[in-house]
């Protein structure tokens, strides 16, 4: 059987690497280089708590699929690439008004509480803790998914845009991929293969400490903290702060008054962070859907295997959906499940019109 996905972000390295463990002849097309767009962009989390909060009920059960398999999927695949994608379970600090009910596996920390935990923020009143929640470095994660996947036997073809789809190929300017199966996996451009997704921009920053970390207000906190409108993600030497969420199209560009408040907001949170100097700013693309909820599953209306199926739309969660959307996309493909009802691609017309000619436009 031969599988040919469009997209080489975590999502279709992930795929790719499960069909070619499965002794799939699989290749992956890229655009650009392998986890350079939404992947590249991301700040890690697993963050299923924060993330699924007020997500329905499908949205939130992959969710909390996707994070039991993290710890699994983490260490195979550093043993599988030989590279280390720092998987850690960390935790998280949701700042706020205490909520009626507390989510499953969370507890209430008073600001007493608060402060013996994270003595570098400012007086916060109180603050969620949910123990389960985990981050990734995401730039590495995309790294070592490439070459698991290259070792496990997959052929990954970078400046390779996807031009069209059909059933039995994929469309590129350097010619037609045949193959039994195809899977849109190609974050916000997807879109231009017919699906119903558009880009979402996020600008984030990152700050580094001063050399010399003296004193409370220079320590990087240990959970990963959301509060006055931002996250702030700690990583061996500095701290992610994000995220803005603008509809702006395919622009990538730079807002310093963006800059600056992401910044401000940070340092309302934790005042030390005056000092720190800014090591980065970059923009990346989230892949949203209409309804928000991830296109997963088959696109035409055959009952075989293979076919052509979607793996998009997964907004912000595309981290932490990661090794779910892998494992199910894998068993779509081999016809080993059925896709759920809530995230089947074909519930928007666009979707369905995609194979119902036999090919998708152009970008």
């Amino acid at each position: 059987m031969k599988a040919v996905i469009a997209g080489a972000g975590v999502a279709g390295l992930g795929i790719g690497w499960r069909l070619a463990q499965a002794g799939v002849a699989t290749t992956i097309l890229e655009r650009d280089e392998p986890g350079r767009g939404a992947s590249f962009a991301a700040a890690g989390m697993i963050a299923a708590t924060a993330e699924a909060a007020d997500a329905p009920p499908a949205e939130a059960a992959l969710a909390e699929r996707a994070r039991a398999l993290w710890p699994g999927f983490a260490a195979e695949l550093e043993a599988a690439a030989g590279i280390a994608i720092d998987y850690r379970r960390n935790g998280a600090l949701m700042l706020g008004p205490r909520p009626a009910t507390l989510p499953p596996g969370c507890a209430w920390l008073t600001e007493v509480a608060l402060t013996a935990r994270a003595p570098m923020l400012a007086a916060a009143g109180g603050a969620l803790w949910a123990p389960r929640e985990a981050q990734v470095d995401n730039r590495a994660l995309a790294r070592a998914l490439a070459e698991a996947f290259r070792r496990a036997g997959g052929r990954l073809l970078t400046g390779q845009t996807v031009t069209g789809i059909e059933p039995g190929a994929a469309i590129t300017a350097h010619g037609r991929h045949a193959a039994d199966a195809v899977i849109v996996a190609a974050g916000p451009w997807s879109g231009a293969l017919g699906l119903p997704v558009r880009p979402v921009k996020g600008q984030m920053i990152s700050l580094m400490p001063p050399s010399k970390m003296e004193g409370s207000g220079a320590l990087l906190p240990g959970p990963v903290i959301w509060g006055n409108g931002v996250y702030l993600v700690p990583r061996a030497d500095r701290l992610l702060v994000g995220a803005t969420m603008e509809e702006a199209g395919f622009d990538m560009s730079l807002a310093d008054a963006v800059r600056g408040d992401l910044r401000a907001r940070a340092e309302a949170l934790i005042p030390g962070l005056k000092a720190w100097t800014l090591a980065e700013h970059w923009a990346g693309l989230r892949p949203a859907s209409p309804d928000g909820l991830p296109l997963l599953g088959r696109l035409d209306s055959s009952h075989e295997k293979g076919g052509v199926f979607a793996a998009a739309g997964q907004y912000r969660n595309g981290i932490l959906f990661a090794p779910a959307i892998a494992d199910h996309l894998r068993d779509l493909v081999l016809g080993r499940a059925a896709v759920i009802p809530e995230f089947d691609p074909r519930r928007f017309a666009d979707a369905a019109a995609v194979c119902r000619d036999g090919s998708s436009g152009s970008p």
